[in-house]
C-alpha cells in the first residue's frame, strides 16, 4: 500500500511542485516512524533557530489527534486548521496563531480529535497547497505524527524535503529503515538526524550501517540518505520542555543548541525546491 501512489495523489503532488515554482516557501516534513524520539521538540527548536536566522517560518502541527506543538510554543490557539477544513473559516490565515517567537507562525492541530471522514480525499495536500499559495513564508515545517499511516504518508508525498529524527534505540532505527525503504521508491533523498546521541561520529557511523543494509537489500541505488547531524542528551532539554520553553533559546550557548545549529545549517544547505 505504501509503495505506490495513486494517480490522484501523483496529480496533486505534481500540482504542488508546479505551485512551489511560483512560491518562495520551501516545505520540510519532519517525521520519525517511532514515537518518543523528540521529533516535535526538534521541530519547535529548529523553527526557533530558523526564525532567529531571519527566516519567516510556519509550523503545521500535523500530528493528527495528538497535536502538542501549542504546548511547546506555550500558546493557546483559539482555532486550528481543522476548523478551516470543516468550513468554519474561508481564509486559512484566520486559523494562524502568532507565537511569542520572532518570525514563527503556528498552524495548530487539535489534540484528541478523531479525523477519518476525509482520510482518502487528500485534503491535507490541499492545505499545504493553500499555505504555499500565500507565498508569505520562507519555510513551512510540517510536524507529522509517529508511524507510517495514511496521514503521515500524505505529508511525505507532498514534501520535497523529508527530515527523519531518530535515536540509537534499535526499534527506532528499525522504523527509520522502514521509512527509508518506503520513500526510496519515489523520492530522491532522505535527511537523517539523531537525538540523544553521544556525539556526531556515532550518528555518522550508524548512518553508514543503514546505507550498507540498504545496499545489501538492493534498495533504489539512486536514493540518497544524508546525515545532517545529531544532538546529545541534556537535562536542559527536558527542563525547558516541562516549562514550555525552547532549549535553543534559553540555553543558546549550550552544546545541544550548538549541535542543533549545525543540523539547521545542514538542513538549509540541502533544501530542495
Amino acid at each position: 500500500m505504501f509503495n505506490t501512489i495513486s494517480t490522484q495523489a501523483k496529480n496533486l503532488v505534481n500540482l504542488a511542485t508546479k505551485s512551489k515554482l511560483n512560491s518562495k516557501t520551501k516545505v520540510v516534513t519532519i517525521t520519525s516512524g517511532k514515537g518518543g524520539v523528540g521529533k516535535s521538540t526538534f521541530t519547535a527548536n529548529i523553527a526557533y533557530l530558523l526564525g532567529d536566522f531571519g527566516y519567516k517560518v510556519a509550523v503545521l502541527d500535523a500530528d493528527i489527534g495528538l497535536a502538542n506543538m501549542q504546548v511547546l510554543f506555550n500558546v493557546k490557539p483559539e482555532r486550528t486548521f481543522f476548523d478551516y477544513i470543516e468550513g468554519k473559516f474561508d481564509n486559512i490565515e484566520e486559523v494562524f496563531t502568532q507565537t511569542e517567537y520572532k518570525n514563527i507562525t503556528l498552524i495548530a492541530g487539535k489534540s484528541g480529535y478523531e479525523y477519518s471522514s476525509k482520510a482518502s480525499s487528500f485534503v491535507f495536500t490541499q492545505i499545504v497547497e493553500t499555505i504555499l499559495e500565500l507565498d508569505k513564508f520562507d519555510i513551512l515545517l510540517i510536524d507529522t505524527g509517529a508511524g507510517l499511516n495514511e496521514y503521515v504518508k500524505e505529508f511525505l508525498d507532498i514534501s520535497p524535503n523529508i527530515l527523519a529524527v531518530t535515536t540509537t534505540d534499535p526499534s527506532a532505527l528499525t522504523d527509520v529503515y522502514a521509512l527509508m525503504k518506503m520513500v526510496s521508491t519515489y523520492k530522491e533523498s532522505l535527511l537523517l538526524t539523531f537525538n540523544h546521541t553521544k556525539n556526531y561520529q556515532t550518528g555518522s557511523t550508524i548512518t553508514e550501517s543503514i546505507k550498507n543494509l540498504a545496499q545489501k537489500n538492493r534498495l533504489n541505488s539512486n536514493f540518497m540518505l544524508k546525515y545532517i547531524g545529531s544532538v546529545s542528551m541534556s537535562q536542559n532539554i527536558a527542563t525547558t520542555g516541562r516549562l514550555r520553553k525552547l532549549f535553543s533559546k534559553e540555553f543558546g550557548d549550550d552544546q545541544t543548541t550548538l549541535e542543533l545549529r549545525l543540523v539547521v545549517d545542514n538542513l538549509l544547505n540541502n533544501l530542495r525546491v
